[in-house]
């Protein structure tokens, strides 16, 4: 019998907390426009069995109040108006299902016919309400058994036997309600887990879809920034210096052809992790730290100096992911030196052995004269951290004493 209440008591409403949220809605329904809960064909067909329920054993208690010789003929008919009221008050169990039982208590114990809309009462009470309800209610309609058959005993079995059937059926009753209800329970928090085992899935798809577009703009920054930096420098060299010899002109010329050529293909190349969905495989093959002497002499080619000091025992042993760590930093301390130093001497040092883990410095001395400032918004530095920590290892970066500017990486090795 699936049935579902009306709505909560303000005991219940309180304590909303101590269920799970599918819970509270399925025993505390939604309620339409007009205040009532909304009932389906299935609610339908089991109030119309609780009620022919109810009146038929009301007709089969009717039988046996004819049968009390000693029962006034008023009080007879009054007990067959009470078991109607409350074969018709049933259809007011999810409405109201503590208010229902506890009317039924009095009821029960002047009326025989009635007891039929009783255990549907205490059923219903068993499946809506918790066990403190059910305990004062059922335990106060057990206590009154007794009583009643003491004042009209059928006359066809024993006292005993006839208030230990009625007390083993009133239990039998509120066990029943209470199973449903446990069950139901159980149903409806494995329902609720369902959503937030489901809810949880879509954050977490949402929370790796940011990630991994974050770990594409990092990249995009660090391959794109180093390429259009370069083309940005040569550009205004021939910009301001338009009299410049003609070798000067072609050699910036290339670069900046060069520059623009490798920009595109490292674009195609974050198209192509974008359009594969792995990183790892799409597009060119990643740089790793063997590449790093190529990088140097493409910032020399660009009119940077550029010291790299390499002391590293077994460079081919070094993993590719912390390769390529170090290279991504390299490029973007390059970058951000010819941004901000231009003309000066920048040292890249490169150490580091298996266990002891790989140390990356860049440094450039403070510039000479003024600096036109370029706009920067500092998020390469940001990424740069973010990198590192990702692999485990640890950068700072900032001002040093002599003015310049250094950069200090360490990654694990081993």
């Amino acid at each position: 019998m699936g049935d579902r209440p009306a709505g909560a008591p303000p005991a219940f409403a309180g304590r909303r907390w101590l269920f799970p949220s599918a819970v509270v809605h399925e025993f505390d329904p939604d309620t339409g426009r007009s205040g009532r809960p909304r009932r389906t064909a299935r609610d339908w067909m089991v109030d119309f069995s609780c009620f022919f329920l109810a009146i038929a054993i009301g007709l089969a208690a009717a039988e046996t109040v004819k049968h009390e010789t000693n029962l006034p003929q008023a009080w007879a008919v009054a007990d067959q108006y009470l078991g109607a009221l409350a074969c018709a008050a049933v259809w007011l169990r999810r409405r109201w299902p503590v208010g229902l039982a506890l009317a039924t208590v009095p009821v029960g114990f002047l009326s025989s016919t009635s007891g039929g809309a009783c255990l549907v009462a205490l059923f219903t009470l068993a499946v809506h309400r918790p066990l403190r309800y059910v305990a004062w209610i059922g335990g106060a309609s057990l206590a009154l058994l007794p009583l009643f058959y003491h004042l009209r005993p059928d006359p066809d079995a024993p006292f005993r036997v006839v208030v230990a059937f009625a007390v083993l059926l009133t239990v039998a009753v509120i066990g029943w309600g209470m199973l449903v209800r446990s069950k139901r329970q159980l149903l409806l928090s494995l329902r609720d887990r369902t959503r937030r085992a489901e809810t949880e899935a879509r954050l977490r798809a949402e929370q790796a879809q940011r990630l991994a577009r974050e770990a594409i703009a990092r990249e995009m920054h660090d391959v794109l920034a180093h390429r259009l930096t370069l083309l940005s420098v040569h550009a205004g060299g021939l910009e301001f210096r338009p009299d410049a010899p003609r070798e000067e002109i072609a050699r910036a010329a290339g670069v900046i052809r060069e520059s623009a050529h490798e920009a595109l293909q490292d674009l195609r190349e974050i198209i192509g992790v974008l359009r594969a969905g792995d990183s790892e495989d799409a597009g060119r093959p990643q740089p790793t730290l063997a590449a790093l002497d190529a990088l140097v002499a493409e910032s020399r080619e660009a009119g940077m100096k550029v010291v790299l000091d390499g002391r590293v025992t077994d460079p081919a042993a070094v993993p590719a992911s912390v390769g390529r760590t170090a290279y991504r930093i390299a490029q973007e301390a390059l970058t951000n030196a010819r941004k901000h130093a231009p003309g000066t001497e920048v040292t890249v040092s490169v150490t580091g052995a298996p266990g002891e883990g790989l140390t990356l410095s860049v440094h450039n001395p403070a510039p000479e004269g003024e600096v036109p400032a370029v706009p920067g918004s500092g998020q390469g530095l940001i990424g740069l951290t973010e990198r590192a920590t990702l692999a485990g290892g640890r950068l700072t970066h900032g001002p040093q004493e002599d003015g310049g500017f250094a950069v200090r990486t360490w990654l694990p090795w081993g």
